[in-house]
């Protein structure tokens, strides 16, 4: 009974685990501090929910519907000669595509939740990010000049969407609707002084003050008070259907047509709802999980649409005024949706006159904090060229190509500069701090000194298939040592060395007797046979890498094999920053001490992690000639090991 007890115990533990999973809200709601948190949420709830009120409809939904309901499939008599729509009809299907499009992508960011595919974030770099949506700034300003000058051009969707819109504005500049022109102005200077003073005096006004409806209501008034849509042709919303419609299936039909844009709409929607939670979570100290946000984006939309809604996501400015007027939870977005809700249903139709050119100026004035975002270009060219090029290929992809095909490019960016960096790593030969264990970078500490015989090398990078030649040649040019190199000037001196010999055995044809018979490692690839001859004093003699006074120098022409070609008797490579390894890099690295062998330098590794061991030894790493003891913990005690062999200076000649 108590085993039981104690099973079922864990599995209500484990129930309560994903229910709060899947509803965060249930953690911290039952201790939501009322005094201490209420009136913030309460005042930053009504603030944001006044800003919703001019809301604009997303650019991307907007062109799928577009699309997928031209005003041409709506003609009447089916002519495009009059161009006379049925206007009541074509907004009847595109609200129907909108809602089916919302369906999808809400299954679909779902889904990716479920899959733990919030690790995409991880991709979004602050660059990124701040390139993207600064070049959606540039989309929706541009796609409302049209409004705040009052001519008429068509909607323009795609790559270079932006471009084809300025140029039909400019080639219909002179229809401008100067009554239309002035009313924008006006309310644009209105709202940006209104938006000063806010950031002037935020710490001491309460509330913001409401610009924009202030706008709205006033340029409502006068316009129905003046009837500027039929005296001065000024263009307005037009009928606002009041309250909310009963619940509707969505049209499967269409799904096929809407499956590519659904999942563009809903990685662009993920990512920018990340983005800015990554944002707020820096600087408030909290953290924020990937697939938690795709789940609630993904039931928030599917849900909704069955309500006739459209996709949502985050809200840069709104979300910047829910936490400049004090919101602290969910309870402030939960009165500005009431507020906005309360708008819907009882006084929208009070908005019918209201004229398009004052929503586009407050939609422009606060896009104008994006815009200020232009400013990372100069700072990123003093800190970080690459993150400079992830910003700039960010912005002009996102502009010229689409939001959705330019995230998609600038993703794939920021991955290619991953890669660059790995392949271009910052390569150094490291030295002692004397008498510490200590080992730093010797062109950038003067106390950092190269022990006597010995080369430490580091790339700061891992070690893999698309930059395992480049760490060889790194390797090559910091040492100063090229195996080839020195086994061609080898086979030089011994053809010379062959010359001479030759010239003087005609000089001296008594017969010498050869005795002594020398062999290096057949394993580490030297093999050589030494026969002694004549010798002749000499002071310094350099034979297997040792020093030996006072002895005597054979002309024979084999021992000149003996004779060591470098200085350096062991390379260390330092394998701290290493992460990973695959095959061709573990191969590499094996012929790298193969290589290293022929010219009698010994290359042992210093610093792996267990992981990485355990990757070595999966891929066989570790088989004749390179042995587990090759391997030492760290550099010191490398360093230590190879300090037993004595330090043996090179042969001048063979430098």
């Amino acid at each position: 009974m108590l085993l039981f007890a104690e099973e079922q115990s864990c599995s209500s533990e484990k129930a309560k685990s994903v229910l709060f999973g899947f509803l965060p809200i249930l953690t911290w709601l039952p201790s939501y501090p009322v005094k201490e948190y209420l009136f913030g949420d309460i005042v930053s709830g009504i603030s944001t929910g006044v800003m919703q009120l001019p809301q604009v409809i997303s650019l991307m939904i907007g062109g799928v519907a577009v699309r997928e309901a031209p005003d041409t499939m709506f003609a009447v008599n089916g002519t495009n000669a009059s161009l006379v729509v049925d206007f009541q009809a074509r907004d009847a299907r595109r609200v129907e595509v909108v809602v089916a499009l919302t369906t999808l992508v809400g299954i679909i960011q779902f889904v990716l939740g479920l899959l733990r595919f919030g690790f995409l974030a991880i991709y979004l770099t602050e660059p990124l990010v701040r390139g993207f949506t600064t070049a959606a700034a540039v989309h929706v300003s541009v796609s409302q000049i049209k409004y705040l000058l009052g001519v008429h051009i068509p909607r323009f969707n795609g790559p270079l969407s932006v471009v084809y819109s300025l140029d039909a504005v400019f080639r219909n500049i002179a229809s401008t609707n100067l009554i239309t022109l002035i009313i924008g102005l006006v309310c644009t200077v209105f709202l940006y002084f209104i938006k000063d003073l806010n950031e002037r005096f935020k710490k001491k006004l309460p509330v913001p003050i409401p610009g924009e409806i202030i706008v709205v209501i006033v340029s409502t008034g006068i316009s129905y008070g003046m009837v500027m849509s039929e005296n001065y042709g000024v263009e307005v919303v037009g009928k606002i259907p009041t309250g909310l419609l009963p619940p509707k299936i969505p049209d499967f039909s269409v799904f096929p047509n809407l499956l590519a844009d659904a999942f563009a709409i809903a990685v662009v929607g993920f990512s920018i709802a990340i983005s800015l939670a990554k944002i707020f979570a820096l600087k408030h100290g909290y953290s924020v999980d990937g697939n938690q946000e795709l789940i609630a984006l993904g039931l928030c939309n599917f849900t909704s649409s069955f309500f006739h809604t459209f996709a949502v996501t985050a809200s840069m400015s709104r979300s910047l005024v829910q936490e400049s007027t004090g919101g602290h939870t969910e309870i402030a977005g939960f009165l500005a949706s009431i507020l906005v809700l309360l708008v819907v249903v009882a006084i929208g139709f009070v908005f019918q006159p209201l004229p398009t050119t004052v929503l586009a100026a407050i939609i422009m004035v606060n896009l104008l904090g994006m815009f200020k975002q232009m400013k990372d270009i100069p700072a990123l060219w003093r800190t970080s060229k690459i993150e400079l090029a992830i910003w700039l290929v960010s912005f002009f992809a996102s502009v010229l190509l689409g939001l959705d095909y330019g995230l998609v490019v600038a993703m794939s960016f920021a991955i290619i500069t991953v890669i660059y960096r790995t392949q271009c790593p910052k390569n150094a030969l490291l030295g002692q701090i004397p008498d510490t264990g200590l080992y730093f970078d010797v062109d950038e500490y003067e106390e950092a000194e190269e022990c006597s015989g010995v080369k430490i090398f580091q790339s700061n990078t891992s070690i893999y298939f698309a930059n395992s030649d480049l760490y060889v040649s790194a390797l090559k040019e910091k040492t100063g040592i090229d195996p080839a190199q020195l086994v061609t000037s080898r086979n030089s001196q011994l053809k010379y060395a062959k010359r001479d010999t030759g010239k003087k055995a005609a000089n001296h044809c008594t017969p010498v007797k050869k005795t002594s018979v020398v062999l290096l490692d057949v394993e580490m690839g030297v093999t050589h046979q030494v026969v002694a001859g004549p010798k002749k004093p000499m002071d310094h003699v350099y034979t297997n890498g040792q020093i030996t006074e006072n002895q005597t120098e054979s002309e024979s022409e084999d021992e000149f094999f003996l004779q060591r070609l470098t200085p350096v008797h062991t390379i260390i490579l330092d394998f701290t920053p290493v992460n990973f390894i695959d095959s061709v890099g573990a191969k590499t690295i094996k012929s790298v001490i193969k290589e290293f062998a022929t010219v009698d330098v010994k290359v042992v590794l210093a610093g792996c992690s267990r992981t990485l061991l355990s990757d070595l030894r999966t891929l066989k790493f570790f088989c004749e000639p390179v042995t587990p003891d090759l391997v030492f913990p760290t550099i010191h005690d490398a360093v230590l090991h190879c300090k037993r062999s004595r330090d043996v200076p090179v042969r001048p000649d063979v430098q």
